[in-house]
This record gives structure tokens, sequence and C-alpha cells, in this order.
């Protein structure tokens, strides 16, 4: 008799890496979450949500190739802090609070106390934004993936008062940009940044002076900043017009999707302290402006529009929330060239 086990799917391990990460999903609980882990479904309560004419906001994101360094570096108690902040910073850009997070990882081998790690950090990221992790999948899938390698991934439901809901259609000529500081290169342009570091051949353990001793591995890890609460606290005091998280496509794919038709991005370099592993990754690629600001988040990782008057404001509430922010530029006509972002 050939068992499930026997085909490389032990339930056993699927067992005991529940057990191991209930106590991290729990404490993601508020008391709007009705029942435990386990059931086939998660249930959320938002009748305690004062929202007026609401409306429900839904993101999915996964880490990407980030994990490979992860996998190099055998850590894996902060890959689940950039899965959740790479879906709720995403849904917080349409003014929506997140509620609830369900994350996916999918393993050849299902390691219990690897999952537990991996979990972990998905709960420190719910905790830091705000949300409950309602529930998930964890698949064991032998031949699929390499020895020792998994994919996470996990979605997000936020909600917003339609009134109150941002899309960037409010976003006008003379509109300042506000940038809020990044925590590193956060989840997007990691195929580039293994390529340059690795073909370089630096040690990913060796302290790097410009790191400040951190070592190119640490630094590279270096959760996601989740921008929840900041940004829920700029709707609040101010009227944002736009949104915008800088993730893959860096600033010049996506400060362009908050603008309407006829409206360019002006940006002006040496507003903000470009942090320094893009200044040494752009030394190690040779890599030109264009490509660097259509790649890396360059030490900003959400950028508000909002009216000149309401600029200082913004601000001030941003530094209230312990963040770095700072103005970046602002929005003007489109150019003859067409150019919807214009680097200064």
């Amino acid at each position: 008799m050939i068992t499930y086990k026997d085909a490389g799917v032990d339930v056993e391990r699927g067992y005991e890496a529940v057990r191991r990460m209930k106590q991290h999903v729990a404490a993601t609980f508020d008391e709007n979450v009705l029942g435990g882990l386990g059931s086939f479904g998660g249930f959320y309560s938002i009748e305690n949500e004062n929202v007026e004419k609401p409306v429900l906001v839904a993101g999915t994101d996964g880490v990407g190739t980030k994990l490979k360094l992860a996998f190099l570096m055998d850590k894996h108690d902060t890959v689940g802090i950039d899965c959740v902040a790479m879906c709720v910073n995403d849904v917080v850009c349409q003014g929506a609070k997140p509620l609830i997070f369900l994350d996916y990882i999918a393993t050849g081998y299902l390691d219990p106390a690897k999952v537990e790690q991996i979990v972990a950090g998905v709960a420190d990221g719910c905790r830091q934004a705000g949300c409950a992790l309602i529930g998930g999948e964890t698949a064991e899938m032998p031949d699929f993936y390499p020895e020792g390698e998994y994919d996470l991934a996990g979605f997000t439901v936020g909600l917003v008062g339609r009134e109150k809901s941002i899309s960037g259609e409010r976003v006008a000529e003379g509109d300042v940009l506000v940038g809020m500081a990044s925590s590193g290169v956060h989840s997007n342009g990691y195929s580039l940044v293994r390529k340059l570091v690795l073909t370089a051949d630096r040690d990913l353990n060796a302290p790097v002076e410009a790191f400040g001793g951190k070592s190119w591995g640490e630094t590279l890890l270096t959760p996601t900043k989740i921008y929840v609460k900041p940004a829920l606290a700029a709707c609040k005091a101010c009227d944002v017009h736009g949104i915008a998280h800088i993730t893959g496509g860096g600033f010049i794919e996506n400060i362009p999707r908050i603008l309407p038709d006829g409206l360019s991005a002006q940006i002006e370099r040496g507003t903000w302290p470009v942090l320094p592993v893009f200044t040494e990754l752009v030394k190690l690629g040779g890599l030109g402006d264009r490509q660097a600001y259509n790649t890396f988040n360059m030490g900003v990782g959400m950028i508000f529009a909002v009216k000149a008057e309401e600029a200082d404001k913004l601000i001030a509430t941003l530094e209230a929330q312990g963040e770095k922010a700072y103005r970046i530029g602002r929005v003007a006509k489109t150019g003859e060239d067409g150019e919807r972002l214009v680097l200064l």
C-alpha cells in the first residue's frame, strides 16, 4: 500500500504546523472576530464599524523573490511582515482601514518550525496594521518547489465610507506631493537586487560600513514598512486627494496611477535623503536615474497628493505618528513630451 506520506505529504506535520501557529494568529484577534482558527471560513463582524455607506476594498500580493534572500540567510521571521505590508499598504491608498488578512504558504516539504516563523511574521504585520489574521492555507506540494523553498502570498479586505474613499480623481494641478520615508528596498526589485549583489560576489553576512555595520543580508531583509496607521491618521486630519504606494515600477509607474489625464508629477530630487542601500545598488549596477526610479522606492515608500495649503499640516500629522515626511514635488500639467513623471 502506498500512503499519502509515501507520496510526500505528511498530514501530521501539517497538524503540528497549525498547533504552532495558533498562538500567533490568536494574538491578532479583536472583538469583531467570531470563532477561532480551523473553520472552513473566517468570520468578522463589521457591525461595530461606524462607517456611512460602507465600501469593501480588497487587495492581494506576495513577497516575490525577496524570499530567495530569506532562503540564503535562513531567516524566515520577517517575510510575513513583508507579505502583510504589500497588501495593506495598497488598500490604505484608497482610504480604507484593513480589517482582515489571509495568508497562503506553499512548499515542497512542510517544516512546522519554519512555518511557525513565517506565520509569526504575518501576525506581527497584522498587529502593526491593526487587522485580524482570520485564516489561510498552508500547502505541502511535493516536487513543486526546490528543497528548502516556499512561496508566500496574502489577501486583505478593508473598509471605507464611499464619500471618504480615495481614488486620485481629485488630484489637481498645483497639488503638493508629500513622501513618507521607506525602511529600505521593501519587497520590490529583488530580481535586480539579487543579480547586482550576488554577481558582485558580495558577502551577505559581512558588515558593510555604508549600512552602519549591518550586512547586505540584514539590510536587504529589512521588513517593508507598514503605513496603515499614519496614512489613516493623515486621511482623518487632512483633505487627501491621492495616495500612491511605491512598489514594483518605482516612482515612474506608481505615481501616475493616481493622476488624472493631462497631469504629471514633478519630483524634486534632493528633497529627501536617499537611503545608502540605494546608493550602493546604483553603484553596483551603474544604473541611470530612469532605471533606478523605475525599479526602487529610493527612500520614499508612500506619497500623498494634497492642496499646497494642506502640506504642512500633513507633514506634521505624519511626524506625530513617528514617520519622516518630506515635500518632494508637485502636480503640473503634462508637457508636450507626454511624460507623466518628471525628475528634476
